[in-house]
């Protein structure tokens, strides 16, 4: 606080009157940092009692532009972008496979796409897919940042642990774990996964009722207010253990083998990083493998989470699969696998490259670090 000389000039932009104090704004050549605030007494034409408060708003585009920066932030953000990106391209496979998985309408790829056009026009082939956008965002931010630090974290656990297992001492008793043999990369994917499905499983209830009732659910708010009605929060986690159980698999599984496939590629070829074709490939051929693997455990988790609607839900996963082998066979266990290969894979791949292009985007080369 200092005091201003009656002799200095006063340079006046503006006046505003509060009471029996006025104010003015001083002119300031940083006017964008500084901000020069004096207040006049009643007499201040008479008596110039004024006094002068100096003080800098803060600049936050730096501290911004530096959190945006981070890994984890990047990654994260990385992760929502692609997602978004892969899922506007894809939801007609999505609308067809997730109709076929849970025997709604033909059996057949060509005959469920017709039927879809017969009786909701081409914006059928889009059903769900607000909700689908609004899941897979912070799902894929989710499951890809979750990937990203859990493998660094157990890989550099890994590299402590190979010069020392981890023990506990109980009394005269040491008892080690050798834990040097665990995958970093496979518990990443499995806790992506089993993170992302936890906070998301709310919405892949609702994409999944958009999906195959729109008669009974038209649109977001009647789905979300008609669920919440018929069952309260919990209706929203309705299947969350199979849907955990089926995802563990396929998450540990398509990871792994992404990781495993890059690397022995870029081994065979000397190459230090994939181009945009090479993750696209490998990305269709990892989804394609852990979709192999896992399938059986998704038409189980499909049939439960929709069984309510047609009145026969299974008590549990092992039900489910024993009810699937009696109606239809071993084949059963796979029927709509095709129409999940043409979307899995195509995603699986353009996920993959969307998001290392925005890695190189928004971290630059500090992600190959």
């Amino acid at each position: 606080m200092t005091q201003k000389s009656p002799s200095q000039p006063q340079q006046r932009k503006s006046f505003c009157t509060m009471a029996d104090v006025y104010g003015v704004i001083l002119d300031s050549p940083n006017l964008h940092k500084n901000l020069d605030l004096v207040f006049l007494g009643p007499h201040h034409a008479k008596d110039d009692d004024s006094f002068q408060f100096d003080f800098k708003l803060p600049d936050i585009r730096r501290p911004i532009t530096k959190f945006v920066r981070t890994r984890e932030v990047g990654e994260f953000l990385s992760g929502a972008l692609a997602g978004a990106m892969t899922k506007a391209v894809l939801a007609p496979l999505e609308t067809i496979r997730t109709r076929m998985v849970v025997g709604v309408g033909s059996r057949k790829i060509s005959g469920s796409f017709l039927e879809v056009i017969e009786k909701q026009g081409w914006q059928g082939l889009w059903a769900g897919n607000a909700i689908n956008m609004i899941r897979i965002v912070p799902t894929q931010a989710i499951e890809l940042g979750t990937f990203e630090c859990v493998t660094r974290v157990m890989t550099s656990a890994k590299e402590k642990w190979s010069k020392e297992d981890p023990s506990v001492q109980i009394g005269h008793v040491k008892l080690s774990f050798p834990l040097s043999w665990l995958s970093p990369v496979a518990l990443g994917g499995a806790a992506a996964g089993f993170v992302s499905t936890l906070v998301c499983h709310p919405l892949e209830v609702l994409k999944d009722r958009l999906t195959v009732s729109p008669d009974i659910y038209p649109n977001l708010s009647i789905a979300v207010s008609k669920i919440y009605k018929n069952g309260g929060i919990g209706s929203f986690y309705s299947g969350l253990s199979p849907t955990l159980i089926g995802m563990l698999p396929y998450s540990t599984c398509y990871y792994f083998m992404y990781d495993t496939i890059k690397k022995s590629y870029c081994t065979a070829q000397n190459k230090k990083a994939l181009s945009r074709p090479e993750m696209l490939l490998i990305g269709a051929l990892s989804g394609l493998t852990a979709s192999t693997i896992s399938f059986p455990l998704e038409v189980a988790r499909k049939r439960l989470m929709v069984g309510a609607l047609q009145g026969k839900c299974p008590p549990h996963m092992a039900a489910a699969l024993s009810e699937v082998v009696r109606e239809e066979g071993l084949i059963g266990l796979y029927r709509g696998w095709g129409a999940s290969c043409l979307k899995v894979m195509p995603s699986s791949g353009i996920t993959w490259m969307f998001y290392e292009a925005w890695k190189d985007v928004l971290l630059g080369d500090k992600h190959r670090e």
